[in-house]
């Protein structure tokens, strides 16, 4: 089954890339690794802003983290033309703008970590990094970037 086969499955349509809001690209390609900028939670075109700990459930984080999942499967489809040309998801880092006291980050995480799982499958198992930060830009709740591997470089 194709990438796109599977993503159609989950019911999911993948969005435009997102215009940058600062200095810098969505995306960089470097030989046949792929660098998506973070991607901040967004709930109906605009930021998801919240708190873990605070004013955010842990199951409302992880659906923020999930909607950023789709994002960056936008942004990577922009970026190799191809879902079916990755051949590994090498890193997901997630960025929890969270209480001092919240210590569920590696669940809010899960959200994109098990969307991402779905669509590629044993290619999208990766190693990931959580952390609670203080605040995130425009007040969102979650920002997550990504690294893959794709099989050849142009």
């Amino acid at each position: 089954m194709s990438i796109y086969d599977k993503v159609t499955q989950l019911g999911i349509t993948l969005p435009p890339v997102a215009i940058p809001a600062a200095s810098y690209v969505p995306f960089v390609r470097t030989g046949n690794l792929v660098f998506l900028s973070g991607h901040i939670a967004k709930k109906d075109g605009k930021p998801w802003v919240g708190q873990l700990g605070k004013n955010m459930t842990t199951e409302e984080g992880k659906a923020a983290a999930h909607a950023i999942a789709i994002d960056l499967l936008g942004t990577l489809h922009a970026a190799v033309g191809d879902l079916n040309r990755v051949k590994r998801i090498v890193k997901l880092m997630s960025l929890v703008n969270s209480t001092p006291d919240f210590t569920e980050h590696h669940l809010v995480t899960n959200g994109a970590s098990e969307l991402i799982g779905q669509v590629f499958g044993e290619q999208g198992a990766h190693a990931r990094s959580a952390f609670g930060v203080a605040q995130i830009p425009l007040g969102a709740c979650v920002e997550i970037e990504l690294i893959a591997e794709i099989e050849d470089a142009e």
